[in-house]
């Protein structure tokens, strides 16, 4: 899931560069919302992971 941020962060930028500002911010958009369940999905995988079964 982060790659799929990094990939539609990295489309924001050449769009902006071009001046494709419309969809330069749809993709930095998408990419701020996918990087936020990634970060999420993360915290929830490490408290999960540090839970100890006895």
């Amino acid at each position: 899931m982060l790659s799929w941020a990094i990939v539609f962060l990295i489309i924001a930028l050449v769009a902006g560069v071009f001046g494709f500002f419309g969809i330069a911010s749809a993709a930095v958009g998408i990419a701020k919302v996918l990087f936020v369940i990634f970060l999420v999905l993360f915290v929830i995988s490490l408290i999960m992971g540090r839970r100890r079964s006895y």
